[in-house]
């Protein structure tokens, strides 16, 4: 999953969301610097990746894309589906996108100074250019995946990506709709409680 589903997996608890946030930025023996919330945090997000690689919804959007992006394929339905969870964010949660992402970028912006160095550099683009809430809107996400098509080593094709969920929309859409309730059940199932879920999700 992406930057906007690790966060709303995280609840309302400071450390979980910092620790989610950088979680892939953290590697080896850089753990060991943060404290007990964080870490807990960090391990949140590696256990929600381990969960969605193995989950046949995702790997049916991951199959549908995977002759084309390859190795990106994973890269492309985590950008997928924080596109849907942002644009039907209302379903998933009582509280305002906006509203929930701003106490986000609060959170991040008044812990910057442990965050590693990667996160501090990406915070600001983040929060300028609002990627979180922004997710939803189709153009955004042509321009996100056209510049990591740029930061890869080798011709990713992530450009077109767009194009590609637009030809089946209805399919990932079907396909994250029915997973992402079922991550949700998981992650509570880890200890980590969500009061700002709605009430069936």
């Amino acid at each position: 999953m992406n930057f906007l589903a690790h966060l709303y997996l995280s609840g309302n608890d400071e450390e979980l969301i910092i620790g989610n946030f950088i979680a892939d930025m953290v590697k080896g023996q850089q753990i060991n610097g943060y404290s007990d919330g964080i870490v807990k945090g960090i391990r949140l997000h590696r256990h929600i990746d381990h969960y969605t690689d193995a989950h046949s919804f995702v790997s049916q959007s991951k199959g549908r894309l995977r002759r084309k992006y390859r190795l990106y394929a994973g890269v492309v339905v985590d950008m997928y589906y924080d596109h849907f969870l942002a644009r039907y964010w209302a379903e998933y949660s009582r509280h305002p996108l906006r509203r929930y992402v701003d106490g986000v970028y609060t959170i991040l912006k008044q812990n910057k100074d442990i965050l590693p160095p990667r996160a501090q550099y990406i915070l600001p683009y983040m929060t300028e250019n609002n990627w979180l809430v922004n997710y939803a809107d189709l153009s955004v996400l042509q321009r996100n995946f056209g510049g990591m098509a740029r930061r890869t080593p080798f011709n990713s094709g992530m450009e077109a990506a767009v194009d590609d969920l637009l030809q089946n929309y209805q399919l990932f859409e079907d396909e994250f709709r029915a997973f992402f309730p079922e991550l949700v059940e998981f992650v509570a199932g880890q200890g980590v409680s969500h009061s700002h879920h709605l009430t069936g999700h």
